[in-house]
């Protein structure tokens, strides 16, 4: 298991756009994706995208079998490995709910997304992947995917009356944040 240290808003990497992958089911992306998910899970994260590690590459990790600590109340998100995503919203509808970023840490705010998508791209084998998602399954995927394209989830708020620290916001949730 290697852990890798997760950057935080400020370090310029992560606000660049990440390059497209173009070899598949190799020993170093295999080893990427499982750094990735050790990574991810040790820090209680809903998902973990490559340049929050310092990888610029189109490469995204979310979900889970188990409800997150971090997201005690939403249901939980099949685990995705995601390379290449290209997303579409499905009507124009978007909710706005709080969000949490492993590189923004401590901190939550209310971020408007898309309700309902499709996202499309490769898994770590080359096969496509091709899905419909909404509510808290689709908030993960552009929150993700968003990374690869060099935004973090504030530069998306619209009223930062709704941005705060996670311990005073949701002190019930506090806890996870610090494992």
């Amino acid at each position: 298991m290697t852990l890798h240290t997760i950057l935080k808003m400020g370090d310029p990497r992560l606000l660049r756009v990440s390059r497209p992958v173009t070899v598949f089911d190799t020993d170093d992306l295999h080893r990427l994706v499982g750094d990735l998910q050790d990574t991810m899970r040790a820090a209680n994260g809903a998902g973990l995208a490559a340049p929050q590690i310092g990888v610029d590459l189109q490469l995204v990790i979310f979900g889970s079998h188990e409800s997150n600590p971090r997201y005690p109340d939403r249901a939980p998100v099949p685990p995705t490995v995601l390379l290449n995503p290209v997303i579409t919203p499905l009507g124009s509808e978007e909710e706005e709910d709080w969000e949490g970023c492993l590189s923004v840490p401590g901190l939550r705010g209310k971020v408007p997304r898309w309700k309902s998508i499709r996202y499309q791209g490769f898994d770590v084998y080359g096969n496509p992947i091709d899905r419909m998602a909404e509510g808290f399954h689709a908030r993960v995927v552009q929150h993700e995917c968003d990374h690869l394209w060099g935004k973090l989830y504030p530069m998306r708020m619209r009223d930062f009356s709704q941005f705060g620290y996670t311990e005073v916001l949701f002190p019930e949730i506090d806890a996870a944040e610090d494992d």
